[in-house]
């Protein structure tokens, strides 16, 4: 694994541990900044929470695997790829802080998780997100993910739209 220089630069670190704090700062930046950026409620924080609790609860084995990068000993970021059944992997929780943007944290996290399944031999990764998320859906375009579904819900402050994409592997 071999982080672009601007990332290494701006004194990023990568980790594919949690320790303790970790998940709680990750939850909380999360929360923070998605309710900043997009205001998403206080559900949609428990939503990630849940995710990477499940994640370090039950889903951290076989090929699943954590990307968390730090500055200063602190999470600013992360992305997670869960084995799925039918030998495919989803992409959960890309993030990057607000502290850290601009230095290709988040395309470098998709590159090397897509980079990561390929290697671990999964057919196909997927990852649902959600509309306005742009910055994030011409990363995952750029790399070949095809948008295949799409669904309302109203779960998270305002009616959103979460659209699912895919990217066959073999």
């Amino acid at each position: 694994m071999v982080l672009p220089e601007k990332i290494r630069k701006a004194g990023i670190s990568i980790h594919h541990d949690f320790v303790p704090g970790d998940l709680g700062r990750l939850i909380y930046i999360h929360g923070v900044q998605n309710f900043r950026d997009y205001g998403f409620n206080e559900i949609h924080e428990a939503y990630c929470a849940k995710i990477a609790i499940d994640f370090l609860l039950t889903a951290q084995k076989g090929r699943s695997r954590a990307w968390i990068p730090k500055k200063d000993n602190q999470v600013v970021g992360s992305v997670l790829i869960v084995e799925r059944p039918e030998n495919q992997a989803q992409l959960r929780l890309l993030f990057a802080d607000d502290s850290v943007r601009g230095v290709g944290l988040g395309r470098w996290l998709v590159e090397e998780s897509v980079r990561y399944s390929r290697e671990a031999g999964f057919d196909l990764i997927y990852l649902w997100t959600v509309a306005g998320l742009d910055r994030a859906k011409s990363v995952y375009e750029s790399l070949g993910f095809v948008k295949v579904e799409e669904k309302i819900i109203e779960e998270w402050g305002h009616k959103t739209t979460e659209i699912r994409y895919d990217l066959k592997l073999r």
